[in-house]
């Protein structure tokens, strides 16, 4: 491959709606789209079906939790690409309702990877978005609804505009300390792992971008949260109203935005349209 080559990657994209985004990617976008899983069997499974569609999609494997599997795969685009034009952060977790894991190791699990995960991924592969590169992060609606369920003075410090990426990382890590010591009420935390997860992560969007504008102003990178909506899959359950090719939608087109465009930007993103915050 050269280094001239666009491509664009998505996290998690074996299944729902990760494989649905790369299914339009790969009929959308001028470049190779690699589809990454952390398992490698349906990963490549899962490159069989869109080949048997006619489409040609690359695989890696990836495992967002293991920060030498993002290196390695960092470390691929460099080599193939000389960097990467497009990142979906899509790869997620969460607990069915009725799921009898404690609280605390749910907040636990959750946060790890939705969160902790998902930064992990941006802090290794953000220095290598190319000039008018785009960053999607899919995060979701619950996450502001955590953020109404929080105390007033939560929801001040995720609000405020000067709240650095190591002061959310603290914010995140003291929900997971609260929860384990059984407090998470008391000081002020709703009762939802993944709604606090996906909040870190519209927020944690906020913050990178204001940063790309501080450091690669001229590079007009645009990275953005999205919400895909509720949709039947695994993770999503049987009852969702949306299937994988609308929750796809939002995604794929914050990917695609035009190499002129200026926004969004920094936003979180429902139906093509920006959520007040």
């Amino acid at each position: 491959m050269s280094s001239c080559s666009r491509v664009a990657l998505v996290t998690g994209a074996n299944k729902g709606i990760g494989f649905a985004i790369a299914r339009d990617l790969c009929r959308q976008f001028s470049g190779d789209v690699v589809l990454t899983a952390r398992d490698e069997a349906r990963g490549r499974a899962a490159v069989q079906q869109l080949q048997a569609e006619g489409l040609s999609p690359r695989f890696h494997l990836l495992d967002i939790d293991d920060l030498q599997s993002i290196r390695a795969l960092r470390d691929f685009l460099r080599r193939e690409y000389g960097g990467l034009n497009v990142l979906v952060n899509n790869a997620g977790i969460a607990f069915k309702p009725d799921d009898p894991t404690p609280f605390y190791i749910q907040a636990d699990i959750t946060l790890k990877t939705n969160f902790f995960a998902t930064r992990n991924v941006c802090i290794e592969l953000l220095p290598i978005i190319k000039p008018h590169g785009r960053v999607v992060n899919v995060s979701s609606l619950e996450g502001s609804e955590a953020l109404e369920n929080c105390s007033t003075d939560l929801q001040k410090k995720f609000q405020c505009e000067t709240l650095t990426e190591e002061d959310l990382v603290d914010l995140m890590k003291k929900f997971v300390e609260d929860a384990n010591n059984e407090v998470h009420d008391r000081e002020g935390w709703p009762n939802s792992a993944y709604g606090v997860s996906k909040l870190g992560v519209t927020v944690l969007s906020r913050i990178l971008a204001r940063r790309l504008d501080e450091e690669r102003r001229g590079d007009r990178i645009l990275l953005n949260a999205c919400c895909p909506g509720w949709v039947k899959t695994d993770m999503g359950g049987a009852h969702g109203p949306r299937t994988v090719e609308e929750g796809a939608d939002t995604p794929v087109y914050l990917a695609l935005l035009p190499p002129d465009a200026t926004e969004p930007h920094g936003q979180l993103v429902h139906d093509r349209v920006v959520q007040n915050w």
